[in-house]
């Protein structure tokens, strides 16, 4: 990011427009929600937001997009992963920021940024106008922020429970993943922009902006959300023991993790001998054999906490979120 363009859109006068896309699904009391936005927006001097409720047959893309033509500065994705995705990608190439409100169990973007679960610090992340440019991964006409994968990470996603999810949260991931650790391997060809290709036998490739998993776990150290590549993660474990392994050195912070190997580049390419579940930001999309990404840099603007140049997206968090809680009471009369 430039020095001036933050410092620009941050000097703008106060009342910016915004909207909030909403998946009616993810959220216990729509009326609440509502009400609790509209009333700390208009305490710090924005106008009502628009409000636009995503559908089975458009999960946030054409909501966002509606958003743009009408002029906000800000759209605020209020739900799980599939309502981020889904707004990320009618806000890609856009000056219009995102900032998540969280409703969702595992929502991968909001967990990187340190604010899971919390609206009171989504609501204040941009109201206090820290802005970053992110760069976006593109996967034929989808996007992600965080990663893509192709095998276990997707088959875990796919046989984690919903129910599980809401009455625990992140955790259960862990039993989904129990259910696979001993599948079969996929025999993957990997190409990295135009090296030579790699073969593997592995049980998952991930492609990744952004390092940090569920759970706060950060398995690709160097991984930055805005230096014009992607990080791709090879995961080779074979045994029960190879999975502790990799497992006990990922929650240890070891620079060496076992069964792991790390590449870089802005475009990859993924081909299976067999069609295998496939996720972007932790939301499924269609099995398949092959998962082409490709890096779109600095295509994003991001609602982030200040400040916000720290490689770590969930600096200075904690702060935010109070700070964030304080102008929701007030807001209320509390």
């Amino acid at each position: 990011m430039e020095a001036g363009e933050d410092t620009r859109r941050a000097a703008r006068p106060d009342g910016l427009r915004s909207a909030v896309v909403v998946n009616p699904v993810k959220v216990p009391d729509l009326d609440t929600l509502r009400r609790t936005v509209d009333e700390t927006l208009t305490a710090a001097g924005w106008p009502a937001p628009i409000w636009y409720e995503t559908t089975l047959d458009d999960p946030g893309r054409g909501q966002a997009e509606q958003a743009v033509a009408e002029g906000v500065d800000v759209v605020f994705a209020c739900g799980g992963d599939g309502t981020v995705m889904s707004c990320v990608s009618g806000l890609v190439g856009t000056d219009v920021a995102l900032a998540v409100l969280p409703q969702g169990t595992g929502n991968l973007l909001a967990a990187n940024l340190g604010l899971s679960g919390d609206l009171a610090a989504g609501l204040e992340v941009a109201i206090e106008r820290g802005r970053r440019r992110l760069d976006v991964g593109a996967v034929d006409e989808h996007h992600f922020v965080v990663m893509a994968g192709m095998g276990f990470d997707a088959q875990m996603l796919a046989d984690t429970s919903e129910t599980t999810k809401a009455r625990i949260g992140w955790p259960a991931y862990v039993m989904g993943a129990a259910r696979h650790l001993r599948d079969r391997p996929m025999r993957v060809t990997i190409r990295v922009d135009d090296r030579e290709p790699l073969r593997r036998r592995a049980r998952s490739v991930l492609i990744a902006n952004v390092g940090r998993l569920q759970g706060g776990l950060t398995l690709l150290t160097e991984a930055e959300p805005d230096d014009g590549h992607l990080d791709v993660a090879v995961l080779t474990p074979r045994t029960l023991r190879h999975w502790l392994a990799l497992g006990w050195a990922v929650l240890r912070r070891r620079d060496q993790v076992p069964r792991l190997e790390v590449y870089r580049g802005r475009r990859v390419e993924i081909t299976s001998n067999r069609a295998q579940p496939r996720e972007l930001d932790g939301d499924l999309i269609e099995p398949g054999r092959r998962l082409l990404a490709e890096i779109r840099p600095q295509a994003l603007w991001l609602c982030v906490p200040r400040p916000a140049e720290d490689p770590d997206l969930a600096e200075d968090a904690e702060a935010v979120a109070e700070r964030g809680e304080r102008r929701v009471e007030e807001a209320r009369g509390e």
